[in-house]
């Protein structure tokens, strides 16, 4: 019995929290300003689903959320930026810090960043080339869009440790 409950509630929490995301997803669609933090904030859902679930449920929650924003929004610059990039990190995140070695963290993390950074570009070269245009130095643009990854990591970080600090109880 206790088993089936614990399903159930996996289902809950996981239905719960997918519906959270994709209205995030979707109001950094339709919001003309803040949409890289209502897309940060949507990325809070999976590390949030790591904790009060695992990360099979945290999986299943980041496809739902992206398939159901896809549906919902369409193919929008905001959605394509969820699934490459703020739903996949909580998750990437959650593998890559278990190494426990600071600089081999940090290296994998800015890796996989770049890597998302480059599937981006591709991607919205071909669905939004008007969007790429920038007058602005590109070496400057890479190397703060590295630091700003760096603090959103930090920030996240904080947001994990009080979640388990002083939500978790009531999470569970």
């Amino acid at each position: 019995m206790a088993k089936i409950s614990s399903n159930s509630s996996y289902i809950a929490k996981g239905g719960l929290l997918t519906a959270i995301g994709v209205i995030l997803v979707y109001l950094s669609g339709i919001v003309p300003l803040n949409k890289t933090y209502l897309l940060s904030l949507s990325s809070l859902v999976i590390p949030l689903a790591v904790i009060i679930t695992n990360e099979k449920i945290a999986f299943t929650i980041y496809i739902s959320t992206a398939l159901l924003s896809l549906l919902i929004c369409g193919l929008k610059g905001t959605v394509l930026s969820y699934v490459v990039f703020f739903g996949l990190y909580g998750l990437i995140k959650y593998y890559i810090e278990k190494i426990r070695k600071l600089p081999i963290e940090i290296i994998l993390k800015l890796l996989f960043f770049n890597l998302c950074l480059l599937i981006l570009f591709l991607l919205y070269s071909l669905f939004f080339p008007e969007l790429l245009k920038i007058k602005f130095n590109l070496y400057l643009i890479i190397v703060g869009i590295q630091i700003v990854f760096l603090i959103y990591d930090y920030l996240l970080t904080l947001f994990i440790n009080y979640t388990n600090k002083y939500i978790l109880k009531a999470l569970k």
